[in-house]
């Protein structure tokens, strides 16, 4: 894993800047992405690369970047790892396109690849997790490429008369000619999700490039023009050709353990030490057992716990590593371990970030890069085989509400809110055993907050939003449109009428799993220089998986059914089978014990004023609601909060 950073130049301004200089300041600004190693290089076109290295595989120097291809026309910068590049070495050789191989990096084997087949088919052949820079010296174009799924972040955009990209906005933020806005619109965004959707970033004129898509752009390109990228492979397409397989239960679930150990065994290849995060999940733990079984020593397993009983799961996760036989270590978070990570978070981020399991995430890459380079992560199982609590959640509420005339469901809604969360718990705790459930009051006034929608889409966009409103909370900002939004919307036309569970899986896939899990994941381990790697996320896996009828993915009220069938051969079923749990910190009650002084700073009504990006008012009501206990605010205030601590830092 490593970070990329570059820049294309108009002729003017070639003289008056250092392209090595600058590029190796852009670099500098990664090096938590690739301590062991820098680069540049620069021609007189007015292009620039530059590379930290975080060594994985070929250690050895012939495995440093940029690196130059056999012809000479081509220099890469790359950021990633292709599982597969052994196999397209061979398919390289054969075919007499390769005769000798200066290392054994997979970076050398894509610059074979984009000489032989172009930059298009050989992405097309490649598998893995990517971002990644190539510039042509014969055609005087820089192409930037991101992987299938988004795990590998790449910003891109101009600045006055200079094309910027890197793997994080730090990088393009010490060039000279850095001059970026705050992009109202996104904060918008951000303050209705948690996170900056793509293709925004907080940054007005700067853009993520969307997942499985790939840039081209000419040097004799105008400042401000900017090529629509072309797509190389799309979730959408996948999803809506994907034929139903007539598998059985049983020819599935062996299907489904092939296609798990084939990209397990592919991302366990390292030249460096490797181990897991491992909760005691589902998703974390058939990763692990697949590992286990392909493994000739123990897998050395990660997780930490809380002392809080509802946000514990290292309990459970040692008792799967006990039964695999796993090295396994495991660390218990006191409140001072989270607050010390806090002042970390803008820096880490370097655009608000709103997952507060960003913390728990870091604290347990941090522990693991004590022991080994890489970490595999069970990410992935809940959008592909239907694990989240809103699957079940959004069909049974439209069931039940559908019917009803809106203005009756608003009413209602009203009165589920008139009393507070910690009064329904109360009223919860005189309810049959079998009926209880943890944070009632927190889940009624969840859905007091749907009750009232027209349809499912609306529906669906009110499960997964923590602010109905945020242009009424953001100072001149309104919500522009996403690009999960217009994949999901295209994906309905054509199952138009398909269940209403699979378009939720397919919109969390293509936003939410790219956008927040993977952003959360990527950044909170590569600010300790850990790399991270998604077997689920596999684009073969992916495609499998959505070959499947939904009744092999929740069956019996119960998501991830064949993901269940496949974990029971390693693990017996009674050490997995209990309610979910989000991976969280008890965000709630620390916001009015611990946080609480440094949160009030932050929300200071005068502040707000002064800075002119937040109603101060509706702050401050939400603020005091949630300190009398009457509402749970903590996401919708934790959302604000990590924008003034980023706003602190950044702006």
């Amino acid at each position: 894993m490593c970070g990329i950073a570059g820049f294309l130049m108009s002729p003017g301004l070639t003289s008056s800047v250092d392209p090595d200089a600058c590029a190796c300041r852009m670099a500098g600004a990664l090096f938590h992405r690739g301590p062991d190693d820098v680069g540049v290089w620069s021609d007189s076109s007015g292009i620039a690369l530059a590379h930290r290295r975080l060594a994985v595989l070929d250690l050895s120097a012939e495995g440093r970047q940029p690196m130059v291809s056999a012809s000479g026309r081509f220099v890469i910068v790359f950021n990633g790892e292709i599982y597969n590049h052994a196999e397209l070495r061979l398919t390289l050789e054969n075919r007499g396109i390769v005769a000798a191989w200066r290392g054994h990096s997979d970076t050398e084997t894509l610059l074979a690849g984009f000489e032989a087949w172009g930059v298009d088919k050989t992405l097309k052949h490649a598998v893995g997790m990517f971002a990644l820079a190539l510039w042509d010296g014969r055609d005087r174009s820089l192409t930037l490429v991101r992987d299938r799924l988004g795990e590998k972040p790449l910003y891109y955009g101009w600045q006055g008369s200079s094309f910027l990209f890197g793997s994080e906005l730090k990088a393009l933020a010490v060039h000279p000619s850095w001059r970026a806005d705050v992009n109202r619109d996104a904060l918008a965004l951000f303050m209705r999700y948690g996170y900056v959707p793509a293709p925004h970033s907080i940054w007005r004129g700067v853009h993520k490039l969307l997942p499985g898509s790939y840039l081209t752009i000419s040097a004799d390109a105008s400042p401000g023009d900017l090529p629509v990228p072309a797509v190389y492979w799309r979730a959408r397409d996948v999803a809506t050709a994907a034929v139903r397989s007539d598998l059985g239960d049983q020819a599935a679930a062996d299907e489904l353990d092939r296609q798990l150990r084939r990209s397990v065994a592919g991302q366990m290849a390292a030249d460096v030490p490797l181990g897991a995060f491992l909760s005691g999940g589902v998703d974390s733990s058939i990763v692990v057992a697949l590992m286990q079984a392909q493994s000739d020593r123990p897998v050395r397993t990660f997780s930490i716990g809380f002392t809080e009983s509802d946000y514990n799961e290292a309990v459970h996760a040692k008792a799967v590593a006990a039964h695999l036989g796993t090295d396994h270590t495991e660390f218990y978070v006191a409140p001072s371990d989270a607050l010390a990570v806090i002042p970390l978070l803008p820096q880490m981020f370097d655009e608000p970030f709103g997952d507060s399991s960003q913390i728990p995430t870091h604290l347990v890459a941090a522990m693991a890069r004590k022991h080994v380079t890489v970490s595999l992560s069970g990410d992935g199982g809940d959008e592909l085989f239907g694990g989240y609590n809103r699957y079940f959640w959004g069909r049974a509420i439209w069931r039940r509400i559908g019917p009803l005339p809106r203005m009756v469901r608003h009413g209602l809604g009203l009165l589920m809110t008139a009393m507070p969360p910690a009064a329904w718990d109360g009223i919860g705790n005189f309810l049959p055993p079998g009926l209880r459930q943890p944070t009632l009051g927190d889940r009624v006034h969840k859905l007091a907050g749907v009750i009232d929608v027209a349809d499912t889409d609306e529906l669906y966009r009110r499960l997964v939003s923590q602010h109905r409103d945020p242009a009424s909370l953001v100072i001149g900002g309104s919500e522009a449109s996403i690009w999960a939004d217009e994949e999901a919307a295209a994906f309905a036309k054509h199952v138009r009428g398909g269940d209403f569970t699979e378009r939720m899986m397919f919109h969390d896939l293509v936003g939410y799993m790219a956008d927040d899990i993977l952003t959360k994941v990527d950044r909170s381990a590569m600010a300790c220089s850990l790399e991270t790697r998604v077997p689920m996320l596999d684009h073969r896996v992916i495609e499998f998986a959505w070959s499947l009828p939904l009744h092999m993915k929740i069956r019996h009220g119960q998501g991830k059914w064949l993901l269940r069938q496949v974990l029971y051969r390693y693990v017996p079923k009674q050490l997995i089978e209990r309610p979910k749990q989000g991976f969280g910190i008890p965000l709630d009650s620390w916001l009015r014990g611990p946080l609480r002084d440094w949160a009030e700073a932050l929300l200071d009504e005068s502040r707000l004023r002064n800075e002119g990006y937040l109603d101060a008012r509706l702050v401050r009501l939400k603020w005091a609601e949630h300190l009398s206990g009457r509402r749970n605010w903590q996401h919708w205030l934790w959302n604000v909060l990590m924008f003034q601590a980023w706003r602190e830092r950044w702006v």
